[in-house]
């Protein structure tokens, strides 16, 4: 992991100095503990996904069989592969060590890029975009990936989500099915995870909505996980940012 985590590093610095194109920029931030200096947490945004390898979500959706002839009218609903936040900035690669889970710090963490985004707004585009991690067990079991992806990568989960995580993301489009796929083909277990967070991503999840993001029905390709989204002047912490100056002083008396 250290080599990836390096290059995204070395991209962020690149990103600062104007040598990238927008579709290969992104900016990488750490959570340091600064008595220790250690770095205790990291989150990043992606400037403009889908620019360069197309960026891959299913829009859930409907699809209508009728027959006026047989009196039948059946609405079912569709996983349809879609690629419709191409250009949209992401935000994205949210951890926080377990032991600092605490006190706002994943609060202060997530908030940190929408503050960096308000600052410097011309850098961003119209819509932000953040894919939550889906429901995965502790042995790494998907049932969503069980029952639908698994069937057209022929790997394990892990390996598919290691591999779109590094970048390495031209398998996708080689093997991922192109037509509608009806949601009632899938497990009962598949079906009742679909836009379903994993519990540790709950508070994640609960800290984007309440800026104003929403799950408007695209999920993980992988794991089924919501992907949820907001106009870039909505967002709650971006609207309401302020400039302010300040001066150093003495602190008054008591």
């Amino acid at each position: 992991m250290k080599r990836p985590l390096a290059a995204r590093i070395a991209r962020s610095q690149q990103t600062w100095r104007g040598e990238l194109p927008k579709s290969e920029q992104g900016y990488v931030f750490v959570l340091e503990e600064s008595e220790s200096g250690a770095v205790v947490g990291i989150c990043a945004i992606e400037v403009a996904v889908g620019l360069n390898d197309p960026w891959y979500n299913y829009r859930v959706g409907t699809q209508v069989h009728a027959s006026k002839e047989l009196n039948v009218y059946q609405a079912l609903p569709t996983l349809f592969l879609s690629n419709d936040h191409t250009g949209s900035s992401e935000l994205c690669t949210l951890f926080l060590d377990p032991q600092w889970r605490k006190e706002g710090n994943g609060y202060l963490l997530s908030k940190s890029r929408f503050l960096f985004m308000a600052a410097f707004r011309e850098r961003f585009n119209e819509k932000v975009v953040a894919e939550m991690r889906g429901v995965i067990d502790e042995q790494g079991y998907s049932p969503f990936w069980e029952s639908l992806g698994k069937r057209f990568f022929a790997m394990e989960f892990s390996r598919a989500d290691y591999l779109c995580g590094t970048g390495q993301k031209a398998f996708i489009a080689a093997l991922m099915p192109k037509h509608p796929l009806y949601i009632d083909f899938l497990s009962p277990e598949a079906q009742a995870v679909i836009g379903k967070v994993h519990p540790q991503t709950a508070p994640a999840r609960t800290v984007l909505e309440k800026e104003g993001f929403r799950y408007l029905n695209y999920i993980d390709i992988f794991d089924g996980g919501p992907t949820l989204e907001c106009d870039i002047d909505r967002v709650r912490a971006i609207r309401k940012s302020r400039l302010v100056t300040t001066e150093a002083g003495e602190n008054p008396a008591r």
